[in-house]
């Protein structure tokens, strides 16, 4: 399979802030001993201000666009620093992608993007993509959260599959930290109004993303004939789970 896999802010830091080590080396691991299984997969990664919050010392994550920009030029390099450290000790080749909404959306440079990834598959390397927020100001409006983001490269590499790590076991008939009896939905086939209207806001306080980015990537998945997948991302092996296609968390099926 060519599976494209997103990890959250929240997924790879601990609650401080401050990189949750362990999980991140069982995510590279765990992505390790699939690539040797065969499956081509892609990383598309938050955390870079998250780190650069930390490495700086910062009481808080940062407001302005100016600042942010410069906190994730320097929690960047820490990122891929950390995934070129695990990926190797594993025996494999991270190579870094940073993409801008106008990669995306201009023919050309999507083109040879498109090229790219198609060349890293060929040479067996694991792309590790995010978006470029030191020099795009579009999120820090194109693509907006790495949820999109990653919908987005799913399109683009055509995968069979995008799984969403979050620090949420799926999508719930309610908000399981306020209501007690909400119910994880585990499949669903159509994105309709009632499944629209169950996604909630933002997440944490270090990441962007919430329910409702992740329903819109389900939606722009199903419509290009791409499942999506909704997992708590505490344990990272559980993508053995899921490409195995035990029910863990949510599913999001697509019409082939």
């Amino acid at each position: 399979m060519r599976l494209v896999i997103k990890v959250g802010t929240s997924t790879l830091t601990h609650a401080n802030g401050r990189l949750n080590i362990r999980r991140v080396e069982e995510l590279c691991k765990t992505i390790s001993g699939l690539k040797n299984a065969d499956h081509e997969v892609v990383l598309v990664t938050s955390g870079a201000i998250a780190m650069g919050v930390s490495k700086l010392k910062l009481p808080a994550r940062p407001q302005d666009v100016p600042t942010k920009q410069a906190v994730a030029a320097v929690g960047q390099c820490e990122l891929m620093y950390i995934y070129d450290k695990f990926f190797s000790e594993y025996n494999h080749t991270a190579a870094q992608i940073l993409i801008t909404g106008d990669d995306v959306e201009n023919q050309q440079r999507r083109s040879h993007l498109e090229d790219t990834f198609s060349r890293l598959f060929e040479l067996g390397a694991i792309p590790v993509i995010n978006e470029n927020d030191t020099v795009s100001t579009a999120e820090i409006v194109s693509l907006g959260d790495n949820d999109t983001l990653a919908a987005i490269v799913a399109l683009i590499v055509k995968a069979d599959l995008l799984v969403l790590l979050s620090d949420i076991d799926g999508l719930y008939t309610a908000d399981p930290h306020k209501d007690g009896s909400a119910k994880l939905i585990p499949l669903v086939t159509e994105i309709t109004q009632e499944i629209t209207s169950l996604a909630g806001g933002a997440g944490t306080s270090l990441g962007t993303g919430g329910m409702s980015t992740k329903i819109g990537a389900a939606r722009t998945c199903m419509s290009a004939g791409i499942d999506m997948a909704i997992a708590n991302g505490s344990a990272p092996s559980v993508l053995y789970d899921i490409i195995g296609g035990k029910s863990v968390g949510t599913r999001f099926t697509a019409k082939k």
